[in-house]
């Protein structure tokens, strides 16, 4: 009976252990981004492996360039992915409050509480606290432009580029917007229809939004061809001006001078047959696709083109090509024969374009006659740091239109919505019985972690603060949270401070699941 009681108790103290090994790790995880939370957050420099800086705020970002060992630590890497996924904003909240909850279950578990117990009740308190935020929150109509662009600025107000907000804000909605095909029954966005073109020089202030397409170089023009072409016709091909080649194995060696000039000959005459037949197709744009088995021009092809008149731009990925087909209208051609003008797009401009600042040439397509429902951002930055931010700036700014558009629903950010739902999941909980009670209260207070950390990053007194948050919230202003900016306690729907309700739904979720993952771990087993 002794052997068994130890056993019994042997098990019982390897499960606390690796639990709390579990919860020690996480933890650690999110100390390291608490500090980046909310407007005021620090931004983390990171030297990645080969040698590049990086510099960010963005919890997932920062997160997924960490090299995490610990399999409990890489859950809350994944937590953070997760949310950038579903919502696209939220992803260092959503690891600061699985961070607050594992400590309140430590504090839990050192009461003798069982982790299943905790577990059940950490759910319940999620469902609960959904239904909270569901009843504070407002519809967004997503024809009213100033609230999508508040939502949005709330957003960016955390990032690096947040002095440029008046500009990246009405970008960012507006190209959401543009690739929807009906605002009243769309349920989501797909971003990939927007197209982020970096461009280094100048300032984010030359950033523009282009209705129609830009590519990162300009035309190819080393024959001397045309730089601009207004009634653009533009032709999308795959197949390769360039003289035959044999297969990889074999080679022709050719020794006698004649039978040179003939191959020469010959060469020159299949490409000016393939030049005059883009031509007879009315094309005078034309896009030659990347080629890996042999070269996708020549000197001689672009010489020929040139004298039609026809604008080249070379190396398009083959990524792009379905890309620029929808926005341009036209169809991919693999064979010149199958070459012929319903193929072929239409725009009332296209020609290069010299950037300001840096006199890079890009190729603009203006005025595309049939255009698909796509969208291009033109993004400037003074450098590669600025302008890798910028663009996760811009698309965590498409996110929260996205989550708009999933769910129109709006609610106070600045720590307002986690004190609601804290006050009203306590006052649940004292209407319960048993350990539901103690933890859904435990759970409540771990949510007041947000508008601590906030007013913690921001120079504030958090005690203070989280204090006047509770006391506002009791005398009914729901819409009560921190102002940074002023470092003190303020309505935010007077401030305009706006966040979708998804972003917070999806942020409260998915911490709850995470953490009760881990607690159900009692085990590590390492499989070689």
């Amino acid at each position: 009976m002794a052997t068994r009681s130890g056993e019994t108790f042997h098990e019982k103290t390897k499960g606390k252990d690796v639990r709390t090994s579990n919860i020690i790790a996480a933890k650690a995880v999110a100390n390291a981004v608490r500090t980046s939370l909310g407007p005021r957050g620090m931004d983390k420099l990171m030297e990645l492996s080969n040698g590049e800086v990086l510099i960010s705020n963005d919890g997932a970002t920062i997160l997924s360039k960490m090299n995490v060992l610990h399999p409990a630590a890489k859950m809350l890497v994944e937590l953070s992915q997760s949310q950038d996924i579903e919502a696209g904003d939220g992803t260092t909240t959503v690891v600061v409050v699985a961070g607050a909850l594992l400590e309140a279950c430590a504090s839990l578990l050192s009461k003798g509480i069982h982790p299943m117990a905790i577990a059940s009740s950490f759910v319940k308190a999620a469902e609960k606290a959904t239904q909270i935020l569901e009843s504070v929150a407002k519809p967004v109509d997503l024809k009213d432009r100033s609230q999508l662009i508040a939502a949005v600025n709330t957003c960016l107000s955390s990032k690096v580029v947040s002095q440029n907000s008046d500009l990246i804000s009405p970008i960012a909605v507006d190209s959401v917007l543009g690739v929807i095909d009906n605002p009243d029954t769309a349920i989501n966005v797909d971003l990939r229809d927007i197209r982020m073109v970096e461009q280094v020089g100048g300032t984010i202030d030359d950033t523009e939004l282009v209705n129609g397409l830009v590519f990162k170089k300009g035309s190819t023009k080393s024959a001397g061809g045309p730089s601009q072409i207004s009634n653009a016709k533009i032709a999308m091909i795959q197949f390769c001006l360039s003289a035959p080649k044999t297969d990889m194995d074999n080679n022709i060696v050719v020794s006698d001078y004649a039978a040179m000039d003939r191959i020469l000959r010959d060469e020159r005459k299949y490409l000016l047959g393939i030049c005059k037949k883009i031509k007879k197709s009315g094309a005078n744009v034309l896009l030659i696709q990347k080629s890996i088995l042999r070269d996708a021009y020549n000197e001689l092809s672009l010489h020929f083109l040139a004298k039609m008149g026809i604008l080249v731009v070379t190396d398009v990925e083959r990524s792009d090509v379905e890309f620029i087909c929808r926005t341009l209208g036209c169809q991919p051609v693999a064979h010149v024969d199958s070459l012929s003008k319903d193929k072929l797009g239409e725009a009332e401009h296209v020609g290069d374009v010299v950037m300001p600042g840096s006199g890079h040439k890009v190729v603009k397509f203006t005025g595309v006659k049939n255009p698909g429902k796509t969208m291009t951002v033109l993004l400037r930055g003074s450098n590669n740091l600025v302008l890798a931010e910028a663009n996760r700036s811009i698309h965590d700014a498409q996110c929260v239109v996205r989550s708009l558009v999933k769910k129109r629903f709006l609610i106070a950010g600045g720590g307002a919505p986690e004190v609601e739902v804290s006050l009203r999941l306590k006052e649940y909980a004292l209407g319960l019985t048993g350990m539901d009670s103690y933890c859904i209260k435990a759970f409540a207070e771990a949510l007041e972690t947000i508008p601590y950390t906030l007013a913690e990053n921001a120079g504030m007194r958090p005690i203070d603060c989280v204090t006047e948050l509770r006391k506002q919230h009791v005398e009914g202003n729901t819409g009560a949270g921190i102002n940074v900016k002023k470092n003190v306690v303020s309505d935010m729907y007077d401030l305009n401070v706006l966040q979708p309700l998804l972003v917070s739904t999806s942020a409260i979720n998915l911490a709850t699941e995470t953490v009760c993952m881990i607690l159900k771990v009692d085990d590590l087993v390492v499989v070689q």
